[in-house]
């Protein structure tokens, strides 16, 4: 690839919330990007704005048939990838008291799984590519237990730790990896959320402060700085008092349950 080419993303999640924000950031820097969602009308629109630097890719992630021919259909068209984000997921609250198991498997698969296929498939083209860069967007939810989080944190903490190792692993191979941990967002999922999100920040300053940072390839990158500064101390506590802060933090309302 020429210096003068640009470069090549692949963004999953792009059709709203912070993966809908960061693809303007993308392609007002005059990068080429390949973005996907379930919903194929929001990113149209992107390319009908951006002729000529948008490749459309929709499908459901959590089918992995569906993720290997999006894999072809950017090989197809690019023949390699330099920079892939996979920002897709879900969030559903527990309810303890009525435990349902199809909660957890539906966020793994759309949070953990669908991220899993979507490495296999673009993997063979970052090693093709320039400068090559994997990003996974994971949360601070994962460094304190926090009540009715069950599903959501394994499921994040489950796609750092796959992240993590990969970094180890690729790192002879030059491919980089990043981590976002984001704390609250103003996004249409958190939107639904019925207690307070202290420090949150609206959806184009988280986009824009990811992608400035993603250009230095950080291992990590979390947000807002004060939300981290306070978060961070609580996860080297002691699990007791983890416990004891969790327990003050639990509401008696019934949890909410957050549409994909």
């Amino acid at each position: 690839m020429s210096l003068t080419t640009p470069r090549r993303y692949w963004l999953t999640g792009a059709s709203s919330g912070i993966g809908a924000a960061l693809a303007e950031e993308i392609l007002k820097s005059g990068a080429h990007l390949a973005v996907s969602s379930r919903q194929t009308a929001p990113l149209k629109v992107l390319a009908q704005r951006y002729p000529g630097q948008v490749l459309v890719v929709t499908g459901d992630l959590t089918n992995s048939q569906t993720v290997r021919e999006i894999g072809e259909q950017i090989a197809a068209a690019w023949g390699s990838l330099d920079s892939v984000i996979l920002n897709a997921g879900t969030c559903e609250y527990v309810d303890a008291k009525q435990f349902d198991a199809s909660i957890v498997e539906h966020v793994v698969r759309t949070n953990l799984l669908a991220s899993s296929y979507c490495i296999e498939a673009a993997l063979p083209l970052l090693r093709k590519g320039t400068a090559p860069h994997l990003v996974g967007m994971a949360s601070s939810v994962t460094y304190v237990p926090l009540p009715r989080a069950e599903a959501y944190g394994a499921s994040k903490a489950g796609l750092r730790y796959l992240f993590e190792s990969l970094r180890i692993d690729l790192a002879d191979e030059g491919i980089e990896v990043t981590v976002i941990s984001p704390g609250f967002v103003d996004t249409p999922l958190t939107a639904k959320n019925d207690f307070p999100m202290p420090l949150s920040w609206p959806v184009d300053k988280a986009a824009r402060h990811i992608f400035a940072r993603l250009k230095d390839r950080p291992l990590e990158i979390a947000f807002p700085a004060l939300f981290m500064a306070v978060l961070w101390p609580l996860s080297k506590m002691p699990a007791r008092v983890q416990l004891a802060i969790g327990k003050r933090m639990v509401r008696s309302n019934p949890p909410l349950r957050d549409a994909t």
